[in-house]
């Protein structure tokens, strides 16, 4: 094994152990993508330094599972497949539960609960708010705890709202301060979790089970698994709906497909096991007779099959009938005791006195096969095994004579159906035989075309999962971006209100006013100084102040300029060395004038000196 791919195991195994985390079912592609997305963004090299940075910066998982455990979503996403839920699932399901029933749902994989509150909006669209309160359980699950608050909460922004119609926004969210929050009446009906798919037990006898772009990260085998517990998950009928990248291709035994393209799949009930045998026995027998008091025939009895059984002492009265009796022959606890003879059982579905009588002499269990019986109310004919048995006791005394009715109509069907299906094999075998050596010779390469077909099919259904992880990636960084940019918005118009200020308060003084940063060149140039020297502001602003073509002979005070920045104490307390200079020149008209010069050195919140603020006075000429 190559150090990089072990290094990667040693990191998978530290999560779970450290953490809990188990990603080893996780595709490794997609684990391997996303690390190194962190590596790059922390100068790291490979997988050994990362698992070392996290042993030394524990907060670096946070910014790892954020990563890892993708929370792409957004309310009503496809809306196309939610429409075919509202009409093709919902209806059905509905319709299937009795009327006040409640109905359990699960969101598993739910992100941030914008699913789970677009599968509550949806049924109360249906149900209506009031019995939506009273019926509906929606539980959504996630393994990021962080993105399960945020769930919780149930605030959400306008931008993440704005997919949703201007109606349901408005019948669902209430403004808050920080955007917009769910209703809290129906927000009662969600219960948010902790659920690892790949371990914890999942939540039963759910209605319907929404896992949508979450098969997707993990391998074939992690799937095969979660796929086997949403199925033992669901009630039956129950349906399951996926993501757009996500397909049941090798399950067909456990779903079939409601609508295939917008990935919408129903539950595969397994066998119904034979009904168990119950027996009229108790409170609701009737009252004691010598024939019931047997204990040693009523033992012999229950010890029987456990399908429709009646049973019958030494005087040939009935004495026990189990409920599937009862139900078949339509026999109540009055007819125990009656005599056999009298009761309809005894010749329908077929004559049993004179078996019974047989059984009775030979003491030899009588079996009667494929005993065809059509009630009148059942809709096809029902087919029987019938097994007379003699009962005794201990001793080898007959005690009563049991009857067992096996339903075997089921049997007959599918023996019916294999004997048809065999008569046509036989006759298709006969025409198939003449083409048998043609056949022979393209099988091989039909079978060989078909595997490659079925390898094809499985690297463009892992491409389609790639592809899908990388669009839901790429749209976490375009999410990331659009954050960003809005901060930068916020700190331009910070900026531009705080230049608007700054250019409001040097125009209002009315001198002329310049500043340098601590290069001496000019950040600032007021209408005043333009005013004063003809120096336009564009002509001024990036200049040196000694390069700067004014009537202003500025080799006079750049060692002023230098000395107020060099002076300036850092004492906290904003106050630096100030200093007025006098000097001649000459203004723009040419004329000569006397300049009031006063230097102050430009401080920020550090109270280190950033520039000088230089403040340009004309003074009145002194009498020649």
């Amino acid at each position: 094994m190559p150090d990089d791919e072990r290094e990667f195991d040693d990191l998978l195994a530290m999560l779970k152990e450290t953490r809990g985390f188990d990603f080893t079912g996780y595709k490794r592609t997609t684990l391997m993508r996303r690390i190194s997305r962190r590596l790059e963004a922390l100068k790291l090299h490979d997988y050994g330094e990362y698992r070392d940075y996290l042993e030394l910066e524990p907060e670096e998982f946070n910014q790892l599972f954020d990563s890892l455990l993708i929370n792409v979503t957004a309310f009503l996403r496809d809306p196309a497949a939610w429409q075919t839920l509202r009409e093709s699932v919902i209806p059905d399901l509905l319709a299937s539960k009795r009327q006040g029933a409640g109905i359990r749902v699960w969101s598993a994989g739910c992100a941030t609960g914008e699913e789970a509150y677009s599968l509550a909006m949806v049924l109360a669209e249906e149900l209506g708010v009031d019995e939506f309160r009273e019926r509906v359980k929606i539980y959504a699950t996630d393994l990021d705890e962080k993105a399960l608050q945020t769930a919780r909460a149930a605030v959400y922004s306008e931008r993440q709202l704005a997919e949703l119609p201007d109606g349901m926004r408005d019948t669902y969210f209430e403004p808050v301060e920080a955007g917009f929050a769910f209703r809290r009446d129906l927000r009662r009906q969600l219960i948010f979790g902790r659920n690892d798919l790949t371990r914890d037990a999942p939540i039963s006898r759910v209605d319907l089970l929404l896992a949508r772009n979450t098969l997707m990260y993990f391998n074939g085998e992690t799937q095969l698994s979660i796929v086997r517990r949403f199925h033992f998950a669901l009630a039956d009928p129950g349906y399951l709906f996926l993501g757009k990248a996500e397909m049941l291709l090798n399950h067909g035994d456990r779903f079939e497909p409601v609508n295939l393209r917008m990935r919408l799949f129903k539950k595969v009930g397994a066998p119904v096991a034979a009904d168990r045998t119950a027996w009229a026995a108790g409170a609701e027998s009737p009252p004691a007779r010598p024939y019931v008091r047997h204990t040693v025939l009523q033992a012999a009895a229950l010890a029987t099959g456990p399908v429709a059984q009646i049973a019958l002492d030494r005087s040939r009265n009935l004495a026990l009938a189990n409920t599937r009796a009862e139900l078949l022959f339509n026999l109540n606890p009055r007819d125990i005791g009656r005599p056999f003879q009298d009761l309809e059982v005894s010749y329908r579905p077929v004559e049993l006195r004179s078996v019974i009588e047989q059984v009775e002499q030979d003491l030899r269990v009588a079996e009667l096969q494929d005993v065809a019986w059509h009630r009148p109310n059942a809709p096809e004919t029902s087919f029987f095994d019938i097994a007379v048995v003699p009962l005794t006791d201990p001793g080898g005394e007959l005690v009563g004579v049991g009857v067992n009715f096996h339903d075997v109509t089921r049997y007959r069907q599918l023996r019916d159906r294999l004997e048809q299906t065999n008569r046509e094999l036989e006759h298709a075998y006969e025409e198939l035989q003449s083409t048998n050596e043609e056949l022979e010779t393209t099988n091989e390469e039909l079978q060989s075309t078909n595997e490659e077909l079925e390898t094809t099919n499985e690297e463009l259904q892992s491409t389609n999962e790639e592809l899908e992880t990388m669009n839901e990636e790429l749209q976490s960084t375009n999410d990331e971006l659009q954050q960003i940019n809005d901060t930068l918005n916020a700190r331009s118009d910070e900026l531009r209100r705080a230049t608007v200020l700054v250019s409001s308060v040097v125009r209002s003084l009315g001198d002329a006013v310049a500043v340098v940063d601590t290069e001496l060149r000019v950040l600032v140039w007021s209408p005043g100084a333009e005013e004063l020297w003809g120096l336009r502001a564009d002509e001024a602003i990036g200049c040196r102040l000694a390069a700067l073509d004014i009537g202003l002979p500025l080799e006079g005070i750049l060692s002023q300029v230098q000395r107020t920045l060099d002076e300036t104490p850092a004492t906290g307390n904003g106050n630096g060395r100030r200093e007025a200079v006098v000097l001649d020149g000459v203004n723009r008209r040419g004329r000569p004038a006397r300049i009031g010069v006063v230097l102050s050195p430009l401080c920020t919140d550090d109270q280190a000196p950033h520039g000088v603020i230089m403040v340009m006075n004309l003074l009145p000429q002194e009498p020649g």
